[in-house]
């Protein structure tokens, strides 16, 4: 077998020029408010700034994932031995697509592209589902025979969130169903106890998989900390994948401070107020002609569909705006842009610039 020529076909090369490799961060530039990445910029908070300086101090020992598994199983009501710590939770879909060998892998977008160019470019065929505007899940639309299949939800781009029972009808013996769940956190449900949609506490589920991030809501992109909940035995086999030491000290000392009540509490807060700046975003975006909100986003961050979407996204460069183009998603067509939600000033001149461009093009 020829690699050089399997690692073109299946890896970066192929799918790179698809859309597959393409995030947000490659549309910022100097001088462009960010609309484009979903990471909160707000201030770190004392509690969490002030571990993680303290664990510089620890840097010349290797790193002990123990109290942050704990930490983690704690705040999901699991055992530490369902929780595998990784750098990020992108890199836990190259973990599954490393370990694991599925017959029949399945990948439901529009979602997050990294799923499946880690499926590819471990050499796996991925078979894509596509589920149309307005987005919501059917889970008849999954083969019955895939024994891989890959959901996000909230999902990044279109930022729905899809019933906890629906995601769970998913789940079968013989399946593992991998739930990204990176964005989990920034959904708020009046009155709801919790995470009403995440199935992270869901241990009865066969082969259930959730992959978690903490880098969005705390601004920790840079950390590179996420972690994932799976049965025991496939926590041990995933992390059979991983290099020595995968997670650092500072991220690992991350881990278990953003798992404390405190974190859990005040990301609830953070999300209320989230919901509140997305309404006002949403509703700035209704009323402009000739743009539709697509779905109903539940998430940080807007999909939007406007005619010539490309060209729009290219005036609001020139008007100092950076947006996500949304063509490079399975599913989606030139038409769609992603818009980040941000504080309602930062909404509102991005709002006035749109306006500007849609009646001057």
């Amino acid at each position: 077998m020829n690699l050089p020529h399997l690692a073109t076909e299946y890896g970066h090369q192929a799918y790179v020029g698809e859309g597959l490799g393409h995030h947000g961060d490659v549309e910022l530039a100097p001088g462009l408010v960010d609309l484009a990445v979903n990471v909160r910029s707000a201030p770190m908070p004392p509690w969490l700034a002030e571990p993680l300086r303290a664990s510089l101090a620890d840097l010349a020992q290797y790193p002990d994932p123990t109290p942050a598994r704990a930490a983690v199983a704690e705040r999901h009501a699991r055992a530490p031995e369902e929780v595998l710590l990784t750098a990020g939770a992108a890199q836990a879909f190259v973990l599954l697509a490393q370990a694991l060998r599925p017959r029949h892998a399945v990948v439901i977008h529009p979602q997050f592209t990294e799923p499946e160019l880690a499926l590819r470019s471990a050499g796996h065929d991925v078979e894509r589902v596509i589920l149309t505007e307005p987005f919501r899940l059917d889970p008849a639309q999954a083969p019955a025979d895939a024994d891989l299949v890959v959901l996000g939800n909230p999902t990044n781009p279109t930022s729905i969130c899809h019933p906890a029972e629906a995601v769970a009808a998913l789940a079968r013996p013989g399946r593992v169903l991998v739930v990204d769940e990176a964005f989990a956190d920034t959904v708020h449900v009046p009155r709801a106890v919790g995470e009403a949609a995440s199935l992270s506490r869901r241990r009865d589920l066969p082969g259930l998989v959730v992959v978690r991030s903490l880098t969005k809501t705390w601004g920790l992109a840079g950390l590179r900390i996420g972690y994932l909940l799976a049965p025991p035995d496939l926590v041990r086999r995933l992390a059979s994948a991983q290099p020595l030491w995968p997670v650092s000290t500072p991220a690992l000392r991350a881990a278990v401070v953003c798992s404390a009540a405190v974190a859990v509490a005040e990301e609830r807060r953070i999300a209320a107020a989230l919901a509140a700046d997305r309404s006002h975003l949403v509703a700035g975006l209704r009323a402009l002609p000739g743009v539709t909100v697509a779905g109903e986003p539940a998430s940080s961050f807007v999909l939007v569909r406007v005619d010539g979407a490309l060209a729009v996204r290219a005036a609001l460069r020139e008007s100092g705006f950076a947006v996500r183009r949304g063509d490079t998603f399975p599913g989606l067509g030139p038409d769609f842009l992603r818009i980040a939600v941000r504080d309602t000033a930062t909404s509102d001149a991005f709002l006035a610039a749109l306006a500007h461009t849609l009646a001057t093009r």
